[in-house]
């Protein structure tokens, strides 16, 4: 066992990431996840990390006023609304057919989105300014991925900066993918990181279609900035616990809505599509 470095990380978690690469018994053919397995272990279902990070009212969360105009370590959120986002993600999917060009953005639900391409998608072309999206859909030659580079933001693995926003002006694709920080349907979606939401905003006029995937507890939350407006975005893939009201008031705004359902649970009132 290594001796933990003079580090902010937490002795424990180190421990955890050794016992799986221990665990792994020299098969690193899955090593891009072996980090975010520890920490989804490490933190588990750690309810006391959520309520410090955000405060519960009728059982809607609620980003606190003073967290929400910040970006958080992408790695924590990863295991936040885990099911809703791989639900949002297996939905998504059928929304892209063989042959066509994508921009994924490097949100979390983006991530899960790209795990399922790289399984179930073939004869794509991805750009991306993910990192994690490389990754992710490295382990399948199946699509061809096309990663733009710039200065790197630790806080989201992505790439950002002029550099980014100059080779993403060379693209225009099928469809763009994105998750938000916050979104109001009256309104938009807004971000806390200004590198990422010029990215964003490049990339909205530069593609066919917009496509938001963004779960339940991002609806009524208002960050930094405001990236998108809401007459940009084409469709919306949510999950079922998502407000009614905002479904309807979308639908009748002429936006395409999809609703994502966990596995083995009764499709709701709310439909299945738009």
């Amino acid at each position: 066992m290594r001796k933990p470095l003079n580090t902010s990380v937490p002795e424990e978690l180190i421990s955890r990431i050794d016992e799986f690469v221990v665990n792994s018994r020299g098969d690193y053919r899955d090593r891009s996840h072996l980090v975010e397995q520890a920490i989804k272990s490490y933190l588990g279902d750690d309810l006391s990390l959520r309520e410090s990070q955000y405060k519960i009212t009728n059982g809607v969360q609620n980003i606190s006023p003073t967290s929400s105009l910040y970006e958080t370590s992408l790695f924590p959120r990863l295991s936040l609304n885990a099911n809703e986002k791989r639900a949002i993600a297996e939905q998504a999917v059928n929304l892209i057919g063989t042959g066509e060009t994508l921009f994924i953005d490097g949100s979390t639900t983006c991530i899960e989105l790209a795990k399922v391409l790289a399984k179930q998608k073939k004869r794509l072309t991805i750009v991306t300014n993910s990192a994690l999206i490389c990754l992710e859909l490295g382990h399948s030659s199946e699509n061809m991925v096309i990663g733009v580079g710039g200065e790197f933001d630790p806080s989201s693995a992505s790439f950002v900066g002029r550099m980014s926003e100059e080779t993403v002006e060379e693209f225009y694709v099928d469809y763009a993918f994105f998750s938000t920080k916050g979104f109001f349907p009256t309104e938009g979606t807004f971000e806390s990181s200004m590198g990422l939401l010029r990215v964003k905003q490049v990339v909205a006029r530069h593609c066919a279609k917009v496509v938001l995937l963004v779960d339940y507890s991002k609806f009524g939350q208002r960050s930094l900035c405001k990236v998108l407006d809401i007459s940009q975005i084409h469709s919306i893939v949510t999950d079922a616990q998502t407000p009614q009201e905002a479904v309807d008031f979308l639908r009748q705004t002429g936006h395409e809505v999809q609703i994502a359902y966990l596995r083995g649970s009764q499709q709701g009132s709310n439909g299945n599509a738009a």
